[in-house]
């Protein structure tokens, strides 16, 4: 019998959800990532649990024994117990009544079997008890340990529930799949075929689901894959993953948003990114095709420099030179000697600022060496000339 060991299992907090639950007789046993990841040796970062106990019975219930029920989403089963300041998410077993490829309308059951059935992968239909012993309805034990990414039944009727099922897939692989041991060709076949579902989904869900890919330790093969049976250009037309998988050699943080400065620019509406992540995007891209390096060191900053100049050098298939980063170094510490009072009232209006851009660029192009008394010299020979 397989059993579950980890710190959050055994957590007063989390105990006193379960014991809440099953006190009156009803189940609660743990799903999800939670069972996946402990099994894995994976950080457990939420709490999930399911229940046969009724939404209006959860909160009835909880609150009973002094704990906070909040409706996040009563009407689809889920409500969040927070016990002792820590969020748990109890949902009610659940069966699909009817579904459209984007949403779907859902009863609820008693059967933890038609709870599992209505979940996208078998390594995401493993249960445990409260005391950990790990329950698998479906017989998904066996791909989890093979890190074999399988979906649940036939993989073109859960595509057809939720075509998000396909992005999702090729994230679990990236995260929590066997490289090596390579793509479920059902599943492959399947996404294929369905495609055309993926332009139904919204852009937030789908900017969503590529973030978190795109955040994986190495998402390159995924990505790959899905360049390979058509899916990348179906949500992002014009992306490249060339240069993806040697940014991933190249860099040791997981920067998702840099990754997708790799694949290309302006995706920011076709994934409805946000506003900060997308101006970061595409500034890295630009910093990454033109730029002297200590001219980027001294606009973007020591790290951010880094990040295009790495993103170049897996554009261009080469290196990270030592040099350029030393220059970057160099840039990020320097201080542009002049202000606008050094200039003032000699020059005012719209010059003063065109003088001091065209100073700043001198003195970047000099490699900081320009001096104030330099840089004030040549603003009077330019108002001279």
């Amino acid at each position: 019998m397989t059993r579950l060991t980890a710190n959050w299992l055994d957590r007063p907090e989390t105990q006193a959800v379960c014991s809440a639950l099953t006190k009156s007789g009803g189940l609660a046993l743990f799903v999800g990532g939670c069972v996946r990841n402990t099994l894995l040796g994976a950080p457990v970062r939420d709490i999930d649990i399911a229940t046969d106990v009724t939404p209006d019975q959860v909160i009835a219930l909880v609150e009973a024994a002094g704990l906070k029920a909040v409706r996040t989403g009563i009407d689809h089963g889920t409500i969040t117990v927070v016990s002792a300041g820590l969020p748990h998410e109890v949902t009610t077993f659940r069966r699909d009544v009817e579904t459209d490829g984007r949403r779907a309308v859902v009863a609820f059951s008693k059967d933890v079997a038609e709870d599992a059935a209505r979940r996208d992968f078998t390594m995401n239909a493993l249960y445990a008890t409260p005391e950990g012993e790990v329950m698998d309805p479906l017989g998904g034990l066996p791909d989890l340990q093979a890190r074999r990414v399988r979906f649940i039944g036939l993989a073109q009727d859960r595509i057809r529930e939720d075509h998000l099922r396909s992005l999702r897939f090729f994230r679990f692989h990236a995260w929590y799949g066997d490289a090596a041991g390579g793509m479920d060709p059902d599943a492959l076949a399947a996404i294929a075929a369905h495609l055309e579902g993926l332009h139904s989904l919204s852009r937030e869900r789908v900017g969503a689901e590529m973030m978190k890919l795109l955040g994986a330790p190495d998402p390159a093969p995924s990505v790959a894959s899905m360049r390979q049976i058509g899916v990348l250009q179906a949500i992002l037309p014009g992306a490249d993953d060339t240069a993806l998988g040697p940014l991933v050699h190249l860099c040791d943080s997981h920067d998702a948003v840099l990754r997708l400065a790799a694949l290309g620019r302006g995706f920011d509406a076709a994934l409805r990114l946000s506003k900060a992540d997308a101006r970061r995007a595409a500034v890295l891209r630009a910093a990454a095709e033109e730029g002297d390096p200590g001219a980027l060191g001294y606009r973007l900053g020591e790290s951010e420099a880094r990040a295009a100049l790495t993103l170049r050098a897996a554009l261009m298939g080469q290196p990270l030179a030592d040099a350029d980063l030393d220059l970057a170094r160099t840039g990020a510490r320097q201080t542009f000697p002049v202000s606008s009072g050094d200039l003032m009232p000699a020059i005012s209006g719209p010059a003063l600022g065109e003088t001091l851009r065209s100073l700043e660029a001198a003195w970047i192009a000099s490699n900081f060496t320009l001096s104030r008394s330099d840089l004030l010299e040549l603003s009077e020979q330019t108002k001279k000339g």
